[in-house]
């Protein structure tokens, strides 16, 4: 594994559980941190390219906020994957403030600690699990490295129940119009301790868990959680 990797993915698309019987069937994905220019240049044509597909506004060269992190999966020398998290900053504060800026606060007011997933692009032909390892590791680094106790997230109104099922959001408000993406968008939230316990229960157990129907079986294990945990912590990637 590269110096700059945070993990790797070896993906047998095969139907069967047996070896694969064409190198196609198999797929490696890096997921590292987009901690250079051309690598947050990568991510962003992969994300103007997606949301443009689904009809989406898109800043095409938003800056590069001190609070935020970019995840990218890379295959065979193409992004085929990326993500950001903001981190919650007094004076910053998240992309979501835009639009619901109340609601935000009346969660701060609470005590509680938030960060905000954002700018996710999944090329069509990219198996879920590099998906679902994004999401893990963005979790990693939000609440075990920095201790933040809830994702909020912007979606428009038809992927809500995706996210609800998939990964236990909640409704934090009603639709409102997102102004960067020039369409409808939802609020939701999800307790990261909630996450926590899912990953706990089912994260790693993709053939024992087979009749759970949310993504945390396709998240690392504890196991695996723990020594990426120490590999960002340790400043490696």
């Amino acid at each position: 594994m590269d110096d700059d990797t945070i993990v790797s993915l070896l993906i047998d698309e095969s139907a069967s559980g047996q070896q694969p019987l064409h190198p196609i069937d198999q797929q490696l994905f890096h997921i590292r941190l987009a901690n250079s220019a051309g690598k947050r240049e990568a991510a962003s044509v992969l994300l103007q390219k997606m949301y443009g597909w689904r009809g989406y506004e898109v800043e095409p060269n938003a800056p590069h906020e001190p609070n935020r992190i970019t995840l990218a999966a890379d295959s065979q020398g193409d992004t085929v994957a990326t993500m950001s998290l903001c981190l919650d900053d007094p004076e910053i504060g998240l992309p979501a403030d835009e639009n619901f800026g109340d609601i935000l606060a009346a969660l701060r007011a609470q005590g509680r600690r938030l960060c905000e997933p954002a700018r996710l692009a999944i090329d069509r032909n990219v198996n879920m699990r590099v998906f679902a390892a994004l999401i893990h590791i963005s979790y990693v680094y939000a609440h075990n490295l920095h201790g933040c106790t809830d994702y909020v997230i912007e979606v428009n109104p038809r992927h809500v129940r995706f996210y609800k099922r998939m990964l236990g959001f909640r409704d934090a408000a009603a639709e409102r119009h997102c102004s960067r993406v020039g369409a409808p968008a939802v609020l939701l939230r999800l307790d990261l301790a909630h996450m926590a316990e899912q990953i706990r229960q089912f994260g790693g157990r993709m053939e024992s868990e087979p009749n759970e129907r949310s993504f945390y079986p396709f998240f690392f294990s504890p196991q695996d959680e723990a020594g990426i945990t120490v590999r960002l912590r340790e400043g490696r990637n």
